[in-house]
């Protein structure tokens, strides 16, 4: 079992999701650090200047239906980059169209999950994306 701190970059447009996200994952650890990005442009620019004041993230969670650079976009030039390709990246969002899963799969999608519009599935997503992310995964150092 995994037990450092994670530490999320959550790419999510909608800020009533983003801080649902960040509530249900503070709950499980309270020391936990969450990175936040509201664009596709801003995500992309973040992790390629890690600092002191942005750790590397363990995960990160992708929206598709981002402002100026699309999530699709954005997995892939995460996922063709030589330094940024061994983050694990989770889909969440809230199409189901099969052509973005297929998409986001073919372009190095490590999970897929679709947002729940019931508050206690949501919540329950996110607790198990936690729990299987960040406790039960083994992370690269």
């Amino acid at each position: 079992m995994n037990e450092s701190h994670c530490v999320f970059f959550m790419v999510e447009d909608n800020h009533a999701d983003a801080d649902l996200i960040r509530r249900v994952l503070l709950k499980n650890d309270p020391a936990m650090r969450i990175e936040i990005a509201h664009d596709g442009e801003e995500a992309l620019a973040r992790l390629r200047t890690w600092d002191g004041q942005f750790l590397r993230p363990m995960i990160v969670l992708l929206d598709l239906k981002l402002p100026k650079i699309s999530g699709l976009q954005v997995l892939q030039t995460i996922k063709t980059d030589e330094h940024l390709r061994i983050l694990p990246v989770i889909v969440l969002t809230s199409s189901s169209q099969s052509e973005d899963i297929h998409q986001a799969y073919a372009l190095g999608a490590n999970s897929y999950v679709v947002k729940a519009i019931d508050f206690d599935k949501f919540s329950s997503a996110i607790n198990t994306i936690y729990r299987y992310w960040c406790r039960l995964n083994v992370h690269p150092e």
